[in-house]
């Protein structure tokens, strides 16, 4: 994964590492759209969306491993510290909680915290498997948007009325091998883009 995060930041700016690029900030904020897809206003009825939970959630590790990576702190720890044993409970308000844990820590620190991105993993729940299936199924668009105009404006998101991310989870699940698929799943996304283009 880190290859890949570094690949891409490469793709948004080649000086990337000395740009000082806020990625607290930008994980604060996706913790706030992670809530929003889960649920969390009392005044009204909402039903949490799981699928796009977990887009948000690997919309941090992206940012959380930039990072990582900035601060040459990527070790083979790290892979143990994500291997988390998932919750066999649902609490939801445990993993609200988790989430403002995290948001909390990296407001705190203007940094990035695995111990508590691990748990909200944890309370979710997401494997370390699931976490790099959809890592590299978003990496993957995160790549094919900067192809096709995200910096400068000219991305279209909505394919056919329906957010890009969604499209992606559709062409995600014919996918067996993620570590392997990338070239074929970004060919799959230019069909897609070009089919939708005028609907």
């Amino acid at each position: 994964m880190a290859r890949m995060q570094e690949a891409h930041n490469l793709q948004v700016h080649p000086d990337w590492r000395t740009k000082r690029y806020e990625y607290y900030r930008a994980i604060w904020i996706e913790c706030a759209e992670l809530l929003d897809h889960f649920g969390w206003k009392w005044w009204k009825r909402q039903d949490a969306d799981l699928a796009q939970v977990k887009l948000e959630l690997v919309d941090i590790w992206h940012f959380g491993l930039s990072e990582l990576l900035r601060a040459d702190a990527v070790e083979p720890q790290l892979a143990v510290t994500l291997d988390v044993r998932p919750s066999e409970d649902s609490d939801p308000e445990g993993l609200r909680q988790a989430v403002e844990a995290l948001a909390n820590a990296c407001l705190a620190s203007q940094g990035f915290s695995v111990e508590r991105f691990a748990g909200v993993m944890r309370a979710l729940p997401m494997t370390l498997d699931e976490l790099f299936r959809l890592y590299v199924g978003k990496n993957v668009l995160n790549g094919f948007r900067q192809d096709h105009g995200y910096k400068v404006g000219t991305y279209r998101k909505a394919w056919a009325g329906r957010e890009d991310n969604e499209h992606l989870m559709e062409l995600l699940d014919g996918v067996d091998e993620p570590a392997t698929a990338a070239e074929d799943l970004y060919a799959k996304l230019e069909t897609r883009y070009r089919e939708t283009a005028t609907r």
